[in-house]
């Protein structure tokens, strides 16, 4: 009998091991951005410092402010963009509008299209190309943005390149990244926009994050 029951008990551990490890395995990284000192008890204390999105305020669609704190509490997608991209951002957005349709209604999820063409891109034409694409109400918002702005907060915060360039087709050149922000405006991961498996794997870290304590 003591035999079964140590074999129960080997058991149960190894599977308590399998799901814990599981769990370790399946949570979402944080990308290091340099570390900070602070004091505790007299004594400095080196703590690591993520990546994380800077204070922000840009015009949306319907020329209303939008700012970090429209998105307190929730986890975000965002992307670089124009609306009269010729090559990656209809697919792009396209594929993100699966992700839109998904978790459309969750209070907790939101996404955030940042225009990099800010001579063409004025708010109504954002809006024009919100209703084309099929999003409404406030969980998806097009932002435009001062160039120096938006160009450095992409490069910086985003980590994603974007530039003018007269021989590009449209003018501009950009990476195609989705990039996944935490509730504590922390970047997660980026994801190629054009390829359907890196958008449904967006979509299984979403749910991953969500479950983030």
């Amino acid at each position: 009998m003591k035999k079964e029951t140590l074999k129960c008990l080997l058991l149960l551990a190894v599977v308590a091991m399998i799901c814990s490890c599981g769990q370790t395995a399946r949570r979402l990284p944080l990308i290091p951005d340099g570390v900070k000192q602070t004091m505790v008890d007299g004594k400095p204390v080196i703590d690591t410092v993520y990546k994380a999105i800077s204070d922000f305020s840009f015009l949306n669609q319907d020329s209303l402010m939008v700012t970090n704190k429209d998105f307190d509490g929730k986890i975000y997608v965002a992307d670089f963009f124009f609306t009269s991209c010729p090559t990656i951002c209809p697919i792009m957005h396209r594929n993100l509008l699966k992700v839109y349709e998904k978790y459309k209604g969750n209070p907790e999820v939101m996404f955030l299209s940042h225009t990099i063409d800010y001579r063409y891109d004025i708010p109504s034409r954002l809006k024009a190309y919100r209703t084309r694409l099929g999003a409404a109400g406030k969980q998806w918002q097009f932002v435009w943005g001062a160039k120096d702005l938006v160009y450095a907060m992409a490069q910086k915060d985003y980590l994603v390149s974007v530039n003018e360039d007269k021989a590009a087709p449209g003018g501009y050149v950009h990476q195609g990244y989705l990039v996944l922000i935490d509730k504590h405006r922390r970047v997660r991961e980026a994801y190629d926009g054009t390829k359907q498996d890196q958008v449904e794997k967006l979509m299984g870290d979403m749910d991953i994050l969500l479950k983030e304590k």
